[in-house]
């Protein structure tokens, strides 16, 4: 552990109280509740359809101002994990230390979102070393997860909500990796927040409450999500209820004592193998034993005098990536902020962008092209001349192969520098609700990201990286000598959604010169599938019949569908953040 800046104490001494009551009063003037994984459009108006007849619609989704701060600076998902993370800096820890504490404590706060048993990925500017760092915290399939094995079970495709879904973990393993690189305090230390709420318990808010209740039947299938995660084994807490997990505070509680390995081959994961094998899951003792972080180098596209810079499959960045090179030449500027013209044109570059990353991306191993090639001038233009700007395009294919052969997100920077952008999940709601009695957090259902379909990359098998949605974002930004300099670090949670809102987001601060909360607030749109593009209530009449004649399928997108979003940009002295306002979130500093 680098000791450069040593933090100060044992332990991080919060107060357990402030913090929930400033989390609860936050909760009250936030919007509608948010999910991690949206399977389709939702109205917030009941029909799906905005008339002119109806009320006009709000004219921004903000109701915040950017965070300024001269030292450093975190925006999360949620007041109690800001909180964390800024005693943390505000003890001398730095960027790393907070993100990490403030993770763990997103899995007391947002169990439904995150927990020790999901993956995580990160991109980190390292002040010292001058340079943007990737690293993938996400686990393989069990050694026992075939195709067939899935099929003679009776299933056609993976069934998410069941123990066959879970792959290998890698959330706590990335926590303590990370801090071993670059952190200043210890695993114990980022775990103590997270330790005394889920001792101590805290109030729930009402966008929390709303996703915990939408998972009760699915947590009710389960005898340990029962016990842990149901208020009396039978409903979601109220908005404002106070919630306790007493088993995952000793589950916490032993990690900190025996560290990670009591999970990756210990104790721990003796617990977990045999809970899972017992629900017919394919994960092994040795494949927990087995596991690793990785250390990847981040891929890139420049925009103008910037640069996107994504962690590398399989994770589904590239897409955003490909949307960026897709629209870079267009009169994007001169077509206006969200006008019929610049949406179709946005639409269009994210359906071309996902065919390429359904039928190509998948653990690099079992990829048949290249990456870079997928990239290049001349497959982009090819791309690119695809795009009929009067008319949607109804089935798009993938482009032809160059060779043969759907969170919590957070971002935290600090007084040197060092820069983080972390997403951390366990992908649907409480993932796939198994939960192993007496350990008192769900595992993730990450193997969803598989396909059954037969001989293709991303096709189901054993000790394989399933299909990644979660994906953290930086940008670089060109400075006067040609260098590339440290700019904005952020990401926009919600499955698919991901790439297309980092888009989205970006091109707000480039192209409108919007500050880093009004980029966020901007009303964004969301392609699903096919002709169907959801958007939301700012996003006027006029324009969605604009895009109806196109061809077109629009409805109304809710908050939840649209992603929740977190930022934090570099100014030339100090920070600038912001939080979404359609979370709990909230973007703090000193």
């Amino acid at each position: 552990m680098r000791q450069s800046q040593r933090y100060l104490g044992s332990t991080v001494e919060l107060s357990l109280r402030s913090l929930a009551v400033a989390g609860f009063l936050f909760a009250l003037g936030s919007l509608a509740p948010l999910a991690d994984e949206v399977p389709a459009p939702v109205s917030v108006l009941g029909t799906g359809e905005v008339t002119a007849q109806e009320a006009p619609p709000p004219s921004t989704m903000a109701g915040r101002s950017t965070v300024y701060a001269p030292n450093a600076a975190i925006a999360t998902s949620q007041p109690l994990a800001t909180s964390a993370g800024l005693a943390v800096l505000e003890r001398g820890g730095n960027a790393i230390d907070a993100a990490v504490t403030a993770a763990i404590t997103l899995t007391v706060v947002e169990p439904h979102m995150t927990g020790l048993g999901g993956d995580l990925f990160a991109l980190i500017w390292s002040a010292e070393e001058g340079e943007l760092r990737g690293f993938s915290g996400h686990g393989k399939s069990g050694s026992l997860m075939t195709r067939e094995a899935i099929l003679e079970a009776g299933h056609e495709s993976i069934p998410g909500r069941t123990a066959m879904a879970v792959t290998v973990p890698g959330s706590l393993r990335g926590w303590a990796d990370l801090l071993e690189e670059y952190g200043t305090i210890s695993l114990a230390e980022a775990m103590e927040p997270a330790v005394r709420l889920a001792e101590e318990g805290f109030p729930v808010s009402r966008i929390v409450s709303g996703d915990w209740e939408g998972a009760e039947n699915a947590l009710a299938e389960n005898e340990g999500a029962r016990e842990a995660l149901l208020i009396d084994g039978e409903r979601a807490p109220r908005p404002g209820e106070w919630f306790r997990n007493p088993d995952y505070a000793e589950t916490l509680r032993l990690i900190q004592r025996e560290g990670p390995g009591v999970f990756y081959g210990g104790e721990l994961g003796e617990r977990i193998v045999e809970g899972l094998q017992e629900l017919g899951g394919f994960i092994t003792l040795e494949d927990l034993a087995n596991h690793e972080s990785q250390w990847v180098d981040p891929i890139s596209a420049s925009f103008r005098d910037y640069r996107l810079w994504q962690i590398p499959p399989p994770g589904q960045g590239i897409a955003g990536l490909q949307m960026l090179r897709i629209l870079e030449p267009l009169p994007l500027e001169s077509m206006g902020h969200n006008s019929p013209e610049y949406l179709h044109h946005l639409v269009e570059a994210k359906k071309l962008a996902y065919a390429d990353l359904a039928r190509y991306i998948a653990d690099p191993q079992h990829m048949d092209v290249n990456v870079e090639e997928l990239l290049t001038d001349e497959y982009i233009a090819g791309r690119r001349e695809l795009i009929d700007p009067h008319r949607a395009m109804e089935a798009v294919d993938p482009g032809p192969a160059v060779t043969e052969s759907e969170t919590i997100y957070l971002s935290a920077a600090d007084a040197d520098g060092n820069m983080v952008s972390f997403i951390n999940s366990v992908f649907s709601s409480f993932g796939s609700a198994v939960v192993v009695p007496g350990t008192g957090f769900a595992l993730h259902n990450r193997g969803s990201g598989f396909t059954m379909e037969p001989d293709m990359p991303n096709t189901v098998g054993p000790n394989k990286e399933p299909f990644h949605t979660i994906i953290p974002g930086f940008v670089t930004k060109t400075s006067e000598d040609g260098t590339e300099e440290p700019w904005l670090s952020y990401g926009v949670m919600s499955g698919a959604m991901q790439p297309q809102g980092q888009v989205q987001v970006l091109l707000n601060l480039v192209l409108f010169d919007m500050d880093v909360q009004e980029a966020i607030d901007a009303a964004r749109f969301r392609h699903f599938s096919g002709m169907n593009v959801g958007l939301e209530p700012p996003i006027a009449h006029e324009i969605r019949e604009a895009l109806r004649a196109r061809g077109h399928e629009v409805s109304v997108a809710g908050p939840f569908s649209v992603g929740g979003g977190q930022a934090v940009l570099r100014l030339e002295q100090g920070w600038a953040a912001g939080s979404d306002p359609r979370k709990d979130g909230q973007a703090a500093g000193f």
